[in-house]
């Protein structure tokens, strides 16, 4: 049996929260929440409040173990990106892409 969590359009870069991603996949949960409290990265935060909620998910929805989960599956989608523009010089414009991401955790019984 396994439970999910998901985040979406969540406002960093997908490329920034797959560095954070990779360090907890496989890990066990106690692990990972130490290690995503050890992590100076910004998107640390928002991965642990995710994987809390996909404890909890575990928990009540499934009636597991807390203390047996594993992170089976942890990835990150691109999201809608908003394009914004900044003023350069001779009269000329510039686009900022800022990106959003969609994170999916899912964890399980070892």
């Amino acid at each position: 049996m396994e439970a999910k969590a998901h985040a979406r359009s969540i406002r960093i870069a997908p490329r920034k929260a797959k560095l954070v991603i990779d360090l907890i996949r496989g890990k066990q949960v106690g692990d990972a929440i130490a290690i995503l409290r050890h992590t100076p990265k910004a998107a640390s935060p928002i991965v642990e409040k995710l994987l809390n909620s996909a404890i909890a998910n575990a928990e009540h929805n499934y009636s597991l173990d807390v203390n047996k989960l594993v992170i089976t599956e942890a990835y990150v989608n691109q999201g809608p990106t908003m394009k914004r523009f900044r003023p350069r010089a001779m009269g000329r414009a510039s686009r900022i892409n800022k990106r959003t991401s969609h994170i999916t955790l899912v964890v399980s019984e070892k």
